[in-house]
């Protein structure tokens, strides 16, 4: 039995979680963990439906995307998932997902600004959108390019990762991340209901406004941070 079986059983257990919560159909979407101890990453195999998925699948790579276990390729998204945990050092896992509503979005080339307090439940600011990748960059390479984007965009909007765990990928789609492979898919379910709620939102009334600051901080300071009081605490 390998030694990582525990951070396999995480990443198979996330993916799976991907054709259950509808995010994703056939083999779209992928999630990875990371053991930043040992340095390793799981990622879910290039290519393999979701109903044939086994936890041996699941690949194994170091930080410089090398294959440290695993006999299947990783999925083509892995140097975006490896430039994303070098660069946002918290994060213990990390989801790429096709669901609906936010590829809409991401397709449309638009933010989706924070309407309500469902919204704000999550995040202060609108879901961030990348600018569209040049011709230059998809001839070079094109995943890690696409990591590159999302850390552009949030070193030049002074972006918190820790407090905005997702973000859209002009004409392509959502990633989230977060403290594990189970909360980044929690992100992406989260962020497709954001999405879809917004879209409503503007069909209804195309004229509607980012809520007030007042409820946006309300809604989000009492979910996270030192003074929250949602829930049952530790």
């Amino acid at each position: 039995m390998s030694k990582y079986t525990y951070l396999k059983e995480q990443v198979y257990e996330a993916n799976m979680e991907i054709p259950r919560e509808n995010l994703a159909i056939v083999t779209f979407g992928n999630v990875s963990g990371i053991d930043r101890n040992a340095g390793v990453i799981a990622i879910k195999p290039s290519g393999v439906p979701y109903h044939k998925l086994k936890v041996e699948d699941i690949v194994l790579l170091d930080l410089d995307n090398q294959v440290v276990e695993g006999n299947m390729r990783p999925s083509s998204d892995t140097k975006t998932h490896t430039l994303l945990y070098k660069n946002f050092p918290s994060i213990g896992g990390v989801c790429h997902t096709h669901s609906t509503y936010a590829v809409a979005w991401a397709q449309a080339i638009r933010a989706i600004p924070n309407l309500g307090t469902t919204h704000a439940d999550h995040l202060t600011t609108a879901v961030p959108v990348t600018e569209v990748m040049s011709d230059e960059m998809i001839q070079r390479d094109y995943e890690l390019e696409t990591g590159n984007q999302i850390l552009d965009l949030f070193g030049d909007d002074k972006l918190n990762y820790e407090e905005t765990e997702m973000v859209l990928v002009a004409c392509h789609g959502p990633f989230t991340w977060g403290k594990d492979p189970a909360k980044a898919v929690y992100n992406s379910v989260v962020l497709e209901e954001i999405a879809k709620m917004a879209y409503l939102t503007m069909h209804i009334n195309p004229s509607a406004q980012t809520i007030k600051q007042g409820l946006i901080d309300k809604h989000y300071f009492r979910k996270h941070g030192k003074d929250a009081y949602y829930g049952q605490g530790c």
